[in-house]
């Protein structure tokens, strides 16, 4: 009997990094999947207007608007962010939501000098987006810089929940979520990154990052399929 084997998955940083390059980090047995542990939580970082603009917009009209803005590339994750959010819900685990603080003169340092527009941002700006709010059981974590975990209490919440598994959406994927993920894996949580709830001002750099988390860190999949494991994982639980 013939068996017919379902095609390759396509990732997304295919095109972009080298066939000759990802073979190469086969070879060398880089990106072996860590799978999930039975007590994951939900980070949403920065998902804030700051980050996306008051609506979708081509990403050089959305910079224009509000330097801070990834514009179009952000929008596109915001409903699968809110699906991982409905699963979280569903399964009663846990949801935090480290964020940009909002920042005075005095908060200016080394990033701040980096990218000034970022001092610029107004008030407003601050408030999570609409479509994926946090609920009132839920975790506020204000942070100053790129990981959620440098400067915050984030660890000290996910070891008094007892949490395994940190799985990461929001933004940038270049940037606050890769941060997070280092820093997570450092401390020898499980690390999953749904690749259609990140987002990044630079397809390229969302692209290149999500290869490098998913050869060092991170499991990276889509979140459909992570959402379906999430309620698979609660049901055989719960039995």
């Amino acid at each position: 009997m013939t068996t017919i084997s379902s095609p390759p998955r396509t990732r997304p940083w295919d095109g972009i990094i080298p066939a000759e390059e990802q073979a190469i980090y086969r070879q060398g047995g880089w990106g072996m999947p860590s799978g999930m542990g039975l007590r994951p939580a939900l980070l949403i970082i920065d998902v804030q207007y700051r980050t996306l603009g008051d609506r979708p917009l081509p990403i050089q009209e959305a910079v224009r608007q509000m330097p801070t803005s990834c514009g179009e590339y952000g929008w596109r994750a915001v409903p699968n962010i809110a699906k991982l959010l409905a699963a979280f819900r569903e399964i009663g685990a846990p949801v935090l939501y480290p964020h940009v603080a909002v920042k005075g003169r005095q908060d200016r340092g080394q990033f701040e000098t980096k990218v000034p527009g970022v001092m610029n941002v107004p008030l407003e700006a601050y408030e999570f987006v609409a479509e994926v709010a946090p609920g009132p059981d839920d975790i506020l974590i204000p942070k100053a810089h790129a990981s959620a975990f440098h400067g915050t209490g984030l660890l000290s919440y996910l070891v008094g929940l007892g949490v395994d598994t940190v799985v990461l959406t929001g933004c940038t994927t270049s940037g606050c979520v890769r941060a997070s993920a280092v820093d997570a894996c450092q401390l020898n949580y499980k690390v999953v990154v749904p690749e259609d709830a990140v987002y990044d001002r630079s397809p390229t750099s969302h692209a290149v990052n999500l290869f490098d988390m998913a050869s060092k860190y991170a499991d990276v999949l889509p979140t459909d399929e992570l959402a379906a494991r999430l309620r698979a994982a609660s049901r055989t639980a719960a039995r």
